[in-house]
């Protein structure tokens, strides 16, 4: 049993830090059932074997699991009841509080990681944000602090699961399901932007599903206050984020990162909900990230033709490139969203579409328009001729005689 466990707690960290994947650790625990009627044999041998992982990948994974188990037994006034899930900087524990008698969750920074300065500044930062915020769909932070040589952040427990469980299959959700989730963490946003944070890595995996229905917003580990202008220089150039979701000025490494960075990362997250796939997908990271910055968006609604009218609208205008042009802050961007719930069109969307319109009229910028915007083709053909016609004209008299045409329709 406890033979059994122990490959269970390796073979998942294998995959959250990246060293083999889901496909391949299902296979070797298939391979481990065959082999195990012959012989004794552990998962961590068996990845070896079959070229999963390395030898020093494997000895470095065993190490963590020793130490981090060390680790949890010398916190005081908590008892470790199990292991939650890993990280590239971090191993969390499923505890009981013994002074409430309440479970809750533990993250535990590793040895080799609390030795270093930065590492342990930011583990007490992100303790620090969320301590800052109070809010029903946000995880609550409860305590950090340090026991042995050993960091720890102690937060509140959900009990269920992430939404990347739920899009692990590579099928889309349906849209009423994924708008109520989407309106819940955006309610978490706009306390978190309220207090001068911007989350910075809004994701599936960081997104709760408790089994109450509740949505809960977690790992404020990249969280920065807006205001924090010396953390921000020092990230100057430094793309921070998780590369399916990231936002183009993070990529850029600007240090005047604000809301609208993870209203792009919801809007990646809600693409990726309603159809079954991340907005743009690669062979490897840098790659992923190139087309964050240039690659233009395959509307949702090509990809999954039965979504209804504005959902597609909205994610485009939170995935825009240029942060101007992404909703200004998240209660904009959740008017359209109760709209959609309430079956109505998005309104602060169509806005955006227009002003759009009108800033590459005033710029001169080619005007592409890939598809109709609850707009008809007599209404996209009146803007294509008012851009013909007067293509050579002032800036000042292209928006006046662009403004009259939009009156007129």
């Amino acid at each position: 049993m406890a033979e059994t466990n122990y490959d269970s707690v390796f073979g998942k960290m294998a995959v959250e830090q990246g060293l083999c994947t889901d496909a391949e650790l299902r296979r070797a625990l298939e391979e481990l059932k065959s082999r195990r009627r012959i012989s004794p044999v552990m998962l961590e041998t068996l990845l070896v074997s079959l070229g999963y992982i390395t030898q020093s990948q494997a000895l470095r994974l065993k190490a963590s699991l020793k130490d981090n188990k060390a680790a949890v037994h010398q916190i005081p006034g908590y008892k470790i009841l199990g292991k939650l899930g890993s990280g590239a900087m971090a191993i969390v524990y499923k505890a009981r509080q013994l002074s409430l008698n309440r479970q809750v969750a533990i993250k535990v920074l590793p040895k080799r990681f609390s030795e270093n300065p930065e590492y342990v500044e930011r583990f007490y930062k992100e303790g620090q944000a969320a301590g800052k915020l109070n809010h029903p769909n946000i995880v609550q932070a409860i305590d950090v602090g340090e026991a042995a040589g050993y960091h720890y952040f102690v937060m509140e427990y959900v009990e269920g699961r992430t939404l990347a469980d739920d899009l692990a299959g590579g099928q889309p959700m349906d849209e009423r399901q994924a708008l109520d989730i989407i309106i819940q963490v955006a309610h978490a946003l706009a306390h978190a932007h309220h207090h001068g944070l911007i989350h910075r890595d809004v994701k599936p995996k960081n997104i709760m599903l408790s089994k109450t229905g509740a949505v809960k917003l977690a790992d404020m580990g990249l969280a920065r206050e807006m205001t924090d202008v010396k953390l921000a220089e020092t990230e100057a150039g430094k793309a921070y984020g998780t590369p399916y979701y990231i936002a183009p000025e993070q990529i850029r490494g600007k240090i005047d990162i604000d809301g609208r960075a993870d209203i792009y990362g919801l809007g990646a997250t809600f693409y990726h909900m309603v159809t079954g796939r991340v907005p743009f997908m690669a062979d490897d990271s840098a790659e992923v990230m190139k087309k964050h910055l240039k690659e233009p968006l395959t509307p949702p609604d090509h990809i999954n033709t039965s979504l209804s009218a504005g959902i597609s609208e909205v994610i485009e205008i939170m995935l825009a490139k240029r942060r101007e042009d992404r909703y200004s802050n998240v209660e904009e961007l959740l008017v359209d969203l109760e709209a959609l719930k309430n079956g109505q069109p998005p309104l602060q969307a169509h806005k955006r579409f227009d002003v759009s319109m009108l800033h590459e009229l005033s710029t001169g910028e080619e005007v592409e328009i890939e598809r109709p915007t609850y707009a008809d083709e007599e209404t996209i053909a009146k803007y294509r001729m008012a851009i013909l016609i007067l293509g050579g004209a002032s800036a000042v008299f292209l928006i006046i005689i662009a403004l009259l045409l939009i009156l007129s329709f």
